[in-house]
């Protein structure tokens, strides 16, 4: 029934009709798997692998999508989810910022008053 199906032709495509995609593409799988069990032809056990990575392929469509829009939505804001945030280290993100380390303490301001560099 279905062809191998491409990612760049499912990002035009709205939620509904990828979910619907995917449910006639389990429907598939399951009909093949009987055919497998029954005996089937060569060609449908074949297909099941090409069915399963067709499902793959629209979830991560699906869920590459929602995360853009969800980016979208925390752009700008002064806190983002933690699975949005820069993974970097644990080290790296303990860090101090830049204006944090450009900071000086008065012991510091007043020796560099007296002995100017």
């Amino acid at each position: 029934k279905m062809v191998k199906v491409k990612a760049k032709e499912l990002r035009g495509k709205s939620k509904a009709d990828l979910t619907k995609q995917v449910n006639d593409l389990k429907q598939e799988l399951s009909v093949l798997r009987v055919a497998k069990v029954t005996g089937g032809a060569a060609n449908k056990l074949s297909k099941i692998r090409v069915v399963r990575k067709s499902i793959a392929r629209v979830l991560t469509v699906i869920n590459q999508t929602q995360r853009e829009n969800i980016r979208k939505f925390y752009r700008g804001k002064k806190f983002k989810p933690k699975d949005l945030r820069m993974k970097k280290t644990r080290a790296m993100r303990r860090q101090l910022t830049p204006s944090e380390q450009a900071l000086k303490t008065n012991k510091m301001i007043t020796k560099q008053k007296a002995f100017p560099p």
